[in-house]
């Protein structure tokens, strides 16, 4: 069974809005096992509308259309699909009279063009909304139930939610398949070769589909199956990611597609650990991710962000004669930081973070991309000096803050073998 999505409007097309609204039904239609072949966009042009929702009635079983439901006169959504349809617009009494229960909720007046909203193809079934003005409406077009609805991501998620998802559900019955997906997170390589390390993957489990996003600095491998019979897919999903995460080494940090802060977070939460972080090339940044998380406040005790080397000094007890022989980016001065971020806030583990995230700065010794970490327990202190390839500065930033939670993360699990 084969599902489109359709977005529509100008603003989409020309860039003016983020089609969020794709994505999320992608997701919902991914997790009750139906495969989205096709994504596209239309702006608001009757002629390029009719046709493309005929386009969709030949050859899609499903499909979701989102935009075009409003009461001014770029809104054709309606309309072009009566065309395709072969039937006239039509008022529907239940999508008046939701739309002026809206009204009345709120205690406003109701302009006549905002009637347009309740005028739908003949034989379309409304989907009231409680939530807008703008009811949506499932039509048959050609082989294809056709589920159109308001382009407002907070009206369409809830009508989604609560209406589409369920009626897809009873008209495919018990065809349906289950869908089930893996997902490895991966750090350290890059895409295409994690590509190459991978070859050979389709030829050992053809029933599962391979592929990879890359959101920098890491690479989301996924692995999806699709059938009736879950265990078994389970098992074989299982077994290829086994298989993927020997072929790339430590390089995957998360069987769960966990983001790199949400792993440290687990294993922090996991050991019942603490931690303190001080940073200065980061500028807040690991501190940022790591409070991001729900929950932070039981692993998380400090964070300074020591740029200047008398920060170092003041807040951290950074030795001014290790600033003056080694400079503030070397080990020396990161284990430090380390040290006296663990030593002033009583956490189990203390992190630093010290370099060059350029674009200047850089020196021969010590160029653009220099990273130093360190990492402090209660069983001692380790330290890293790494070289990120980068010049730009917010890309050495971000990958020297994931560098510094992987460097924790290996030191978590150390401690938990």
């Amino acid at each position: 069974m084969q599902a489109e999505i359709l977005s529509t409007g100008d603003e989409i097309c020309q860039g003016t809005f983020i089609d969020t609204n794709s994505a999320h039904i992608a997701a919902c239609l991914n997790d009750i096992g139906l495969r989205v072949a096709r994504h596209q966009c239309v702006g608001d042009d009757i002629e390029a509308l009719t046709a493309v929702f005929s386009e969709i009635g030949a050859r899609a079983d499903i499909a979701i259309i989102t935009g075009g439901l409003g009461p001014t006169v770029d809104d054709l959504s309606a309309q072009a699909a009566a065309r395709a349809a072969g039937v006239d617009l039509v008022l529907d009494r239940a999508a008046e009279n939701s739309i002026k229960d809206y009204f009345a909720k709120f205690s406003r007046t109701m302009s006549p063009s905002d009637i347009k909203q309740a005028m739908l193809p003949l034989g379309a079934m409304p989907i009231l909304n409680f939530w807008g003005t703008a009811p949506g409406f499932i039509i048959t077009l050609g082989r294809c139930r056709c589920y159109f609805l308001p382009g407002v991501p907070r009206e369409m998620e809830a009508l989604l939610g609560a209406m589409v998802i369920p009626d897809i559900l009873s008209f495919i019955g018990k065809t349906r398949n289950v869908f089930i997906k893996k997902e490895l997170s991966v750090f350290g390589l890059p895409e295409a070769l994690v590509d190459a390390k991978l070859k050979g993957f389709g030829d050992r489990f053809p029933g599962i589909k391979l592929g990879m996003v890359a959101r920098f600095p890491v690479i989301t491998v996924k692995m999806t199956a699709q059938g009736n019979d879950p265990n078994h897919l389970a098992e074989e999903l299982e077994k290829a990611a086994e298989w993927s995460a020997r072929q790339l080494d430590d390089k995957v940090f998360s069987f769960e597609g966990r983001s790199m802060e949400a792993e440290v977070a687990r294993l922090l939460l996991k050991q019942k650990a603490t931690l303190a972080v001080a940073e200065s090339c980061t500028g807040g940044l690991v501190s940022h991710l790591l409070t991001n998380i729900a929950g932070s406040s039981d692993y998380f005790l400090f964070s300074g962000v020591t740029y200047a080397n008398q920060a170092k000094q003041a807040v951290l007890g950074v030795s001014d004669e290790n600033l003056r022989k080694f400079g503030a980016v070397s080990e020396q001065i990161v284990r430090e930081m380390a040290e006296g971020a663990r030593r002033i806030s009583g956490a189990v583990y203390g992190l630093a973070t010290s370099g060059i995230a350029g674009p200047s700065g850089g020196s021969p010794e010590k160029p653009v991309g220099t990273l130093c970490i360190a990492v402090s327990s209660q069983s001692g202190t380790v330290s890293r000096i790494l070289q990120s390839p980068f010049k730009e500065r917010l890309s050495n930033k971000q990958i020297f803050a994931i560098c510094a939670l992987d460097m924790l993360r290996k030191e978590l699990l150390k401690k938990a073998a």
